[in-house]
């Protein structure tokens, strides 16, 4: 039944046009290394685009003092001590040459009057070390990559949809996948797979991905490669996302908004945050500040639409339209509603996959000789609570150091592994799910999952909540065996929301299964039967299947960093 089947080589291939994705292209294509780019959705739209705050590096433009050893200190305090220190100091030492490559690219940085690059505060940095361009910095970022991808000539195939990594003995040589426009397929041979194809956020009703974006796949991807998940069960819940419209429900309002001066309210018109951080109100972390949310709305503070107020109607209105423009724009065009006059209702949304595929920190390589994972698809800088502005940073650090050890393994291999068997095992897998004809309708289940992970795993987690959703995640996966699936005129998108689910399911399950053994309130995971932080549990959930979870130990950190380490509290941490 397969249709027209194309064949491609690479030597090094890259799954995701998000920033990632782009600056390990870029890398590649600077060393002269041959590179693919393919991704689901266009390069100019990806996930980065939403990225609104800012991005970190001790430059030291406006608070002198900063280093890269604080920014270090701070990521780990704010981790619970659950990142890899190794990254950290990777991603902390390598931040200004990151933002001096986007400099170099034309990216349009907001500067103070004497050219300095701009540094603002975000909650729990020890300085201003976060850099921005108005709150489209994430679009901004992603724009200068795209960019700097034409003027390279970097191959940037948009429509292409990865089910299969293909691997022989361990060793990767391509992947799988079809066209989403024709259906298409593709068979790319590479020397080396770099995964950027971002986290699972979306398996919750309120997110702030899109639809069809951060379903899971590189979860999906990288297990039936071989390769094992770290901490699925990590994941942050972004303080404010926005209710209504439904379709747009947890739309990020960008933290920027307290950082500038928002205040935050209950029902009653309590500035609740008094009860939880009193000391860094709205700017404190984003853990505690979704937890106080939550908890407000629980106790039965919350608005009529179950939210809180965030408010910046009291600033300015040249601040506002200056420092929060994208804020600003955002709510005229979902809600017609002015910020500059009236309160924003929010709630706690899916934000961001602190954990991700297991990587080594010097390479982000996996256990699957030839694969690597970057930017939101892998683990080991933000443990349990990730610092805003860290993750641009992470995809800038990292790009650049995979480009580097792809191109370096592509050029030092003797001979490419491949296999005809794996590749008639991926092409049978699509083969399959498009000849099924079921009763069940994928997005009636993608939904069921995302219903399932919201009441079950959500926020705050327990033990009966958890194990309930495991049993539902049962028969959804039963239902998901007789689904029907129609390609049509409008192209093959229907064979892609097949696989999402399927990548949703695997991601789901990870999550829970890890959330499970994480007896413990660490950071953003809030176990209610378990409200203490455990020092036996300072370890990484590490996820290769159903049932299969082991806990691996995290690194020391180094004397020199934890010095400059305060206290990490762990008061006004207890729910429920």
């Amino acid at each position: 039944m397969s249709s027209a089947e194309r064949r491609l080589a690479t030597s090094v291939l890259v799954i995701g046009s998000g920033g990632s994705g782009l600056r390990a292209a870029i890398q590649l294509a600077e060393r002269g290394t041959d590179v693919l780019v393919v991704g689901k959705r266009p390069a100019a739209d990806a996930h980065t685009t939403l990225a609104a705050g800012g991005i970190n590096a001790a430059l030291g433009t406006m608070d002198p003092e900063d280093s890269w050893q604080q920014h270090a200190a701070d990521t780990l305090k704010e981790s619970y001590f659950l990142a890899d220190p190794n990254t950290v100091r990777i991603v902390a030492e390598g931040a200004a040459r990151g933002i001096a490559d986007l400099e170099r690219w034309g990216m349009p940085f907001a500067r103070e009057a004497d050219g300095r690059i701009s540094q603002r505060y975000f909650g729990a940095h020890t300085f201003r070390r976060t850099a921005f361009a108005g709150d489209y910095t994430g679009l901004e970022i992603q724009r200068t990559l795209v960019n700097r991808a034409r003027q390279l000539d970097v191959p940037i195939i948009d429509t292409i949809y990865v089910t299969r990594i293909l691997t022989r003995d361990d060793v990767v040589f391509g992947a799988y996948g079809f066209d989403t426009g024709d259906g298409t397929r593709y068979v790319v041979h590479a020397d080396a797979v770099i995964l950027a194809a971002g986290g699972h956020t979306r398996i919750w009703r309120r997110t702030s991905s899109r639809r069809d974006e951060n379903t899971g796949d590189a979860f999906r991807l990288a297990l039936t490669a071989g390769a094992r998940i770290r901490d699925p069960e990590l994941v942050q819940f972004h303080p404010s996302g926005l209710l209504e419209p439904e379709d747009a429900a947890g739309t990020l309002v960008s933290e920027a908004a307290r950082g500038e001066g928002g205040v935050l309210r209950d029902r009653l018109g309590e500035r609740f945050m008094q009860r939880y951080d009193p000391a860094r109100m709205e700017l404190s972390t984003r853990d505690r500040v979704a937890l106080a949310a939550y908890t407000e709305i629980k106790e039965g503070r919350g608005t009529p639409d179950g939210g809180v107020w965030l408010d910046v109607s009291h600033l300015p209105r040249e601040t506002i339209m200056q420092r929060l423009p994208r804020v600003y724009q955002t709510l005229i065009e979902l809600q017609m509603l002015d910020i500059t006059t009236t309160p924003i209702e929010i709630a706690p949304t899916a934000h961001y996959s602190m954990g991700g595929v297991w990587v080594r920190p010097e390479d982000h390589g996996t256990e699957i000789a030839g694969l690597y994972a970057i930017g939101e698809a892998a683990s080991g800088l933000h443990g349990a609570n990730r610092l805003g502005g860290n993750s641009l940073i992470e995809l800038l650090v990292y790009g650049r150091i995979v480009g580097d050890a792809a191109a370096d393994y592509s050029a030092d291999l003797d001979a490419q592994p491949r296999s005809a068997a794996a590749v008639a095992d991926a092409r049978d897998e699509v083969d399959q799910v498009l000849a099924a004809d079921g009763p069940e309708n994928v997005r009636s289940l993608q939904r069921a999952v995302r219903d399932t992970m919201t009441e079950h795993a959500g926020v705050v987690r327990d033990e009966h909540g958890l194990r309930a959703g495991l049993a539902r995640l049962d028969d959804i996966e039963t239902a998901e065996k007789k689904v029907g699936v129609h390609p049509d005129l409008a192209g093959f998108q229907d064979l892609a929301h097949a696989f999402d689910l399927r990548s949703s399911l695997v991601a789901a399950r990870a999550t829970v299964e890890a959330a499970i053994e994480r007896r413990e309130t660490r950071g953003c995971h809030n176990r209610s039967d378990f409200p203490d932080l455990d020092e036996s549990l300072r370890v990484n959930m590490v996820w290769s299947g159903p049932g299969q979870v082991v806990r691996e130990p995290v690194a020391e950190t180094p004397v020199e960093i934890a010095a400059l380490v305060r206290e990490v509290s762990t008061a006004g941490k207890l729910v429920e």
